[in-house]
């Protein structure tokens, strides 16, 4: 799960950072790329010089910039805060993940003006509220899209929480919010999950044609793996094994030299090999399967086939799985 936290200075994002970071949650800010760039240009640390250094960013790279460099980072089962959102395009980005949870933090601009010189970051100590003000506006009220956005961007909230109190009231409110939120974690589907499976065998593929893999599943259980490559103790497609892929054939050509097992073939065999019934299980593959190997996925007793992509050369396979009433399908991760 990632939850990004967007809202004006003083706020109470970080607060709000260190809340779920206590609670198991890996934090990343985008201010930290800004502050890296600010850092080579040996410039002071100053709020404004952060700003300008934002811009410049995401006029340079796009809008996304910061929410790109940090998105490339997170990993699917963990649970991230992605702190100090400003632009409604690192919102765009970051909604790439479909367990992604947009939190504004808001408060009152006189209580955020006392937070912001009490702690004293970035020169806060010597503004007055008015100069105070003045730089938040250009935050909040800028039209160009490569700054930042804030009043835009805390539109695309999810959920919005008011800071006006204290530490203790926001840990209160915090600890309602977010048993809330982790419930309405989203989980993969079984088509989702098994595919995402299939996907992850099929890199381990040593043909260098094509990479594709199949898993057989029986009571939502993974009973057997087979990606496509040379047989058992011969030398691998990529290491020269195969004299048709290496000979880089047309498609559909040379099929007679060609040494490499389908994936769909090496999950079945690899099942027989080890004394494990498909009879009645479902193959999820990656690439729709070829006539031989149809043949195999019939007369196995496997009962349903789902792939991902289809491709030109095996019309005459589907029809043969659906003339022997397997169950076909094809889903897309």
């Amino acid at each position: 799960m990632i939850i990004g936290l967007t809202g004006p200075n003083a706020a109470g994002k970080t607060e709000v950072g260190h809340y779920l970071k206590a609670r198991g949650f890996e934090y990343y800010s985008l201010s930290d790329a800004i502050r890296e760039e600010a850092a080579k240009r040996s410039r002071e640390i100053t709020r404004e010089v952060l700003i300008e250094a934002g811009n410049e960013l995401r006029a340079r790279f796009g809008p996304g910039v910061l929410a790109e460099r940090i998105l490339q980072r997170l990993e699917p089962d963990r649970n991230y805060v992605v702190d100090s959102i400003r632009n409604p395009a690192e919102v765009e980005v970051l909604r790439r993940r479909k367990d992604f949870t947009l939190l504004a933090v808001l408060a009152d601009r006189t209580i955020r003006f006392e937070r912001s010189r009490a702690r004293g970051r970035e020169g806060a100590a010597a503004q007055t509220l008015e100069q105070f003000a003045l730089e938040e506006e250009r935050e909040l009220q800028s039209k160009d899209p490569a700054s930042q956005q804030l009043v835009a961007t805390q539109q695309l909230a999810d959920v919005t929480l008011y800071n006006n109190g204290s530490l203790e009231e926001l840990h209160v409110q915090l600890d309602t919010l977010l048993p809330r939120l982790m419930r309405n974690f989203p989980r993969p589907e079984w088509d989702e999950y098994f595919m995402s499976i299939a996907k992850v065998v099929a890199s381990r593929g040593n043909c260098i044609k094509r990479k594709v893999a199949a898993i057989i599943v029986k009571d939502k259980r993974v009973i057997s793996t087979g990606y496509n490559g040379t047989p058992r103790g011969a030398r691998n497609c990529n290491e020269g094994g195969c004299p048709r892929c290496n000979s880089m054939a047309k498609s559909g050509t040379a099929l007679e030299e060609c040494l490499c097992c389908h994936g769909e073939e090496n999950a079945i065999t690899q099942a027989a090999y080890h004394g494990t019934s498909v009879k009645g299980a479902t193959l999820y593959t990656t690439l729709a399967p070829c006539l031989l190997c149809t043949k195999m996925i019939i007369n196995s007793g496997i009962v349903e086939v789902v792939y991902n992509r289809d491709y030109a050369l095996n019309e005459r396979a589907l029809s043969l799985l659906r003339e022997c009433g397997v169950a076909l399908r094809q889903y897309r991760v």
